[in-house]
């Protein structure tokens, strides 16, 4: 079934079916409700919800019907846009036993309807016409103001036309869409942001008002076969300290993943700006709390992330910090993420066991954190620095210096991080509890 068309705007309009909104912008409605439809966005309106309580955004054009004069849209039994074969295969269909009926617009006369009722195995179809006067008649001689009048004496009477009248059609749904799922054409990219292993990152536009952060998944890096499974998993990861998923266009070429904007950019680069310089020392392990309770989240969830580092964690405009990326390594192919191809896989922040033997695990996110923890209080500091990444796997197991703005307490974490047995090394749970600690006994000094 196809909605009704309308040929300006503004008009009423009736919800079809019900709609819950998926992000600020739209408009949760339920069946039944009256709508003011102000402008058409695309597959939207833009309407107002006229019951209570009142308001309005964007729905979407499928589930909604035009109101006629009679309000008929409101009437359960009304199918606005339907033909007789269509009608036939609604009232056949599993969701109607026999007695569903629909009351739809004559193909044949305009101006006039017709009653398709369900009878067994088969629809029979009744002309409703129209009198001069405007009044509607099913058999000559039985006028009736209207169809609803015309229903309530053909159900009390309905051996008039040997079938009775026993419920409305019940309507088939528009064909289920993943809420996720969005066409391209709803994002503007702007200005681009990064590039990493998996694509390029760009400021983004989403339905020309809501600022996003797109990031274009490179195919020729990715194991494209995998990736609906992993963006599956990572519709199902909603914690305020981890980049929140707004869409995803999996359609076509680049595959576009849409997440909030943070506007102060990475941690990495954040920490190297003048105003990153400037940070305080509870301010730096505010960063490192947040972090490892995102990151404790995710060990609940036994996600391992493969790639924490500073440039995976996004700062916002309060300085809230948000780990993003987390899962999307374990995507990439083979020959672009190993040491075997020109050591493209982050040497630097990984621990041993997955540099040297590919074994990623929670434990190897843990001694990654001990990197960031390093990154954080050498003011983003590449560790390791000069070195290459041959350098590096071979002195990998030696530590790092305490930088010098790093509590010894702080310091003592990093060491615990890189315990050359994963089991020796501690949970982010553990740490996030220790860094807490720390920060709220430092605030206290300083007050």
């Amino acid at each position: 079934m196809s909605p009704c068309t309308y040929p300006s705007f503004p008009r009423l309009f009736h919800a079809l079916y019900d709609f819950t909104a998926r992000c600020s912008e739209e408009l949760s409605v339920t069946r039944g409700d009256r709508l003011y439809a102000l402008k058409e966005e695309g597959d939207y309106i833009f309407a107002r919800r006229l019951s209570s309580p009142p308001s309005t955004g964007l729905v979407p054009i499928n589930y909604v019907a035009k109101a006629t004069p009679e309000m008929l849209s409101d009437q359960p039994w009304y199918f606005c846009e339907i033909n007789r074969t269509q009608a036939q295969q609604l009232l056949l269909s599993p969701a109607n036993a026999p007695g569903a009926f629909l009351i739809r617009p004559s193909e044949s006369s305009l101006g006039d309807y017709s009653l398709s009722v369900r009878a067994q195995a088969k629809v029979c179809h009744y002309r409703i016409s129209t009198a001069p006067g405007g009044s509607l008649y099913l058999q000559e001689g039985r006028l009736f103001p209207s169809l609803q009048s015309l229903l309530t004496y053909y159900k009390a009477n309905w051996k008039l036309i040997q079938n009775p009248l026993l419920q409305p059609c019940v309507p088939q749904r528009p064909p289920a869409q993943d809420k996720w799922e969005r066409p391209r054409s709803e994002f503007v990219l702007g200005k681009k942001l990064g590039e990493g292993y998996f694509g390029q990152v760009w400021e983004g536009l989403w339905r020309g008002s809501v600022p996003v952060a797109v990031k274009t998944i490179k195919s020729a890096n990715m194991k494209m076969a995998d990736l609906a499974k992993e963006i599956e998993a990572l519709k199902t990861l909603r914690h305020e300290r981890l980049i929140r998923l707004y869409a995803v266009c999996s359609d076509g070429e680049p595959v576009y993943i849409v997440t909030e904007l943070m506007c102060k950019g990475s941690l990495q680069s954040y920490l190297g700006s003048p105003e990153g310089q400037a940070l305080s020392l509870p301010l730096l392990l505010s960063f490192a709390c947040q972090v490892a309770e995102g990151m404790g989240y995710l060990e609940e969830r036994r996600v391992v992330h493969r790639d924490l580092a500073a440039r995976n964690v996004l700062v916002g405009h309060d300085l809230t910090c948000k780990v993003a990326d987390f899962g999307l390594a374990r995507l990439l192919k083979d020959d672009v993420y190993s040491p075997s191809s020109g050591f493209k896989i982050p040497v630097k922040w990984t621990a041993p066991e997955a540099a040297n033997y590919r074994v990623f695990t929670q434990k190897s996110d843990i001694w990654s954190f001990g990197i960031l923890l390093y990154e954080i209080f050498t003011y983003g500091q590449c560790p390791y620095e000069g070195m290459s990444n041959q350098e590096t796997l071979q002195r990998i197991s030696r530590e790092l210096p305490c930088p010098a703005a790093c509590p010894a307490e702080v310091y003592t974490l990093m060491l615990r991080c890189w315990k050359d047995s994963p089991e020796e090394r501690p949970t982010f749970a553990m740490l996030w509890e220790k860094l807490g600690t720390m920060h709220r006994h430092l605030h206290l000094a300083l007050l």
